[in-house]
């Protein structure tokens, strides 16, 4: 089982790569399979360490039950046990998280992105049992938890991480990006849960807490893991030079969507249209448009989003290994981000 201190590096998400047709209502068989091996092979072969998939960005939601058993097949098929994989299997209810799970342990994968049942909000005590109760039905299946409060109407208190880190002994992991009250987590789940942040916050999470920081994930690695992998290697290296030029680079990089990101009712209403539209933007892989119903996204966001992919490709076309940078775009953009 994936254990806290076994995550390491960094962990690719990525979007589920869809056909032309699939923003269609009525359109079937909308995984792209050919993108979906060509994609994995590729962040594989440029240094991920781990591959998260079927997220909010992978569209969990919106998958229908043939596409998501396709992709979880095609995925695992693909990485082979290079690295570790961790397959979401959130849903509206218990029994269909319960079936997808089942799928899930009997593909081989590492471990599972959960979050809690979609339609009605919990209480603290049904949070913990959910987990608890996943827990004791796999004990082999390592879990991630994904605390979005927004699309899940719930806080993911420190009372929450208490519980949990003891009721659901599988709970080895969190998709986890706030800093703020960092260190009172890890001391309530006593290290027992790693909490693994983005590309843009473990920086944060490293000078706050260097022993417990071994990994990020970065759904930037749709546009090019390279930054996000260097960054870790940097933070490893514990080399301040390279990753404060990291930093600045990915920084400049996301700086377009940042007023997005950070206003929490525009970033849930456009989550899967921005991500979509920078990786596509990037030219790095090829995600094709969203699933329904989330095809609206206004031109002033989309442009946002499709620079922040082509600043991306900028710096990856810019990085020349080592921690250094055969040009420096943000500089010579006449923008540097502190």
């Amino acid at each position: 089982m994936l254990r806290a201190n076994d995550i390491r590096g960094m962990y690719a998400i990525i979007a589920t790569p869809a056909k032309p047709n699939a923003d269609r209502l009525d359109a079937e068989n909308t995984v792209d399979l050919v993108q979906t091996e060509k994609l994995v092979n590729n962040l594989i072969r440029d240094g991920s360490t781990g591959l998260i998939i079927l997220g909010t960005t992978g569209e969990c939601a919106t998958l229908s039950e043939p596409d998501y058993r396709t992709y979880v097949g095609s995925v695992l098929e693909t990485v082979n046990r290079r690295i570790p994989t961790v397959v979401g299997a959130t849903a509206l209810g218990g029994h269909e998280i319960a079936r997808r799970l089942k799928f899930v342990r009997e593909q081989g994968a590492d471990a599972t992105l959960l979050g809690l049942p979609m339609w009605q909000p919990v209480t603290t005590k049904m949070a913990v049992d959910f987990y608890a109760a996943v827990s004791e039905m796999f004990p082999d299946l390592a879990i991630m938890v994904y605390p979005n409060a927004r699309a899940f109407r719930y806080s993911f208190s420190a009372d929450f991480w208490a519980a949990v880190a003891t009721a659901a002994p599988t709970v080895t992991s969190a998709k986890y990006s706030n800093v703020k009250g960092l260190k009172e987590l890890i001391a309530a789940t006593k290290g027992r849960i790693n909490f693994v942040p983005n590309e843009m916050a473990v920086h944060e999470f490293h000078a706050l807490s260097p022993s417990t920081t071994t990994a990020c994930w970065a759904t930037a690695s749709g546009m090019n893991p390279t930054p996000a992998v260097a960054l870790m290697k940097a933070l490893e290296a514990k080399n301040q030079e390279a990753i404060d030029t990291l930093v600045t680079a990915i920084g400049w990089a996301n700086e377009p969507i940042v007023p997005m990101v950070k206003n929490p009712e525009l970033f849930a209403q456009y989550n899967i249209q921005m991500e979509k539209t920078r990786i596509n933007a990037a030219g790095y892989s090829n995600c094709g448009p969203a699933r329904p119903p989330y095809q609206d996204f206004p031109e002033e966001y989309a442009a946002a989003a499709r620079q922040c992919g082509e600043r991306w490709a900028q710096i990856c076309g810019a990085y020349a290994g080592n921690f250094t940078f055969r040009e420096r775009p943000w500089e010579i953009a006449g923008s540097k981000i502190a």
